[in-house]
């Protein structure tokens, strides 16, 4: 069987199993543990599975993404302790970009005594405590509001932000994996493809409950992205693999 020929066999029998250990694809297939060990590590790029300890699992696919009222209660500590690594890497008078999204949130909170930035961003609870805490120069991007998260999407939102010269975009994700970041909501696509345009630096700022995860759209490749920030719960080897992509990793 030629390396093509087992992926896909690979790809099928973790569909149906959910996860299968190294060991009983070795078997199955008849080749050694670095054979399958590589061919993994090719599913995983491609978005398609995740490494766990000891074997590998489907990837979960997002068919909608949790309501902002639920993400919020989710992880909150490593959402603290993501944003507390991320202020360390914002500069005096720098214009900064906030995505929409808990971790970012949580980061918003952590700038709000700064008086010195001036801060860009499409979600509207950050943007109401920005207002109430905060004496920093505040922007909205405006257009169509998504009600589930309390955020401002689509092509007018793109456009909105295309006026804009952005320092350092903190850019968020409900799924993601060694492919990119995805979305099962198309009008998050133009917004996110925007703000990479427009920033000198692209961070990711997510927590590890996110990856593995896949929407049904591509937003941004994961070489995008200058560096990711997350938590310490990320698995090893995908730690490992961005490493090898070049991109630097911070873990609160």
């Amino acid at each position: 069987m030629i390396p093509l020929e087992r992926q896909k066999a690979i790809f099928n029998l973790i569909q149906q199993h959910d996860v299968m250990s190294i060991q009983e694809l070795c078997k199955i297939f008849d080749v050694s543990y670095m054979t399958i060990w590589r061919d993994i590590n090719l599913l995983e790029k491609e978005g398609k599975a995740i490494s766990v300890s000891g074997g590998v699992k489907a990837a979960e696919r997002l068919p909608f993404e949790p309501s902002h009222e639920v993400k919020e209660g989710l992880m909150s500590d490593e959402k603290e302790a993501i944003a507390a690594i991320a202020c360390e890497h914002i500069p005096q008078n720098a214009c900064v970009y906030l995505d929409a999204g808990t971790t970012v949130l949580a980061l918003a909170k952590q700038l709000a005594p700064r008086n010195d930035l001036t801060i860009i961003t499409n979600d509207l609870v950050i943007t109401n405590y920005l207002v109430k805490h905060s004496e920093a120069e505040l922007i909205i991007a405006g257009g169509r509001v998504r009600k589930e998260n309390n955020s401002t999407i689509g092509t007018i939102t793109a456009k909105a932000l295309n006026n804009f010269i952005v320092d350092i975009a903190f850019i968020s994700a409900s799924s993601w994996n060694l492919r990119g970041i995805s979305t099962p909501d198309e009008n998050k696509v133009p917004v996110k493809e925007a703000v990479a345009n427009i920033s000198r630096k692209r961070y990711l700022i997510t927590d590890s409950s996110k990856y593995g995860k896949v929407g049904t759209y591509i937003a941004l490749p994961i070489e995008t992205f200058d560096a990711i920030f997350t938590d310490q719960k990320l698995p090893k080897t995908a730690v490992q693999a961005l490493k090898n992509l070049g991109i630097t990793l911070h873990q609160g």
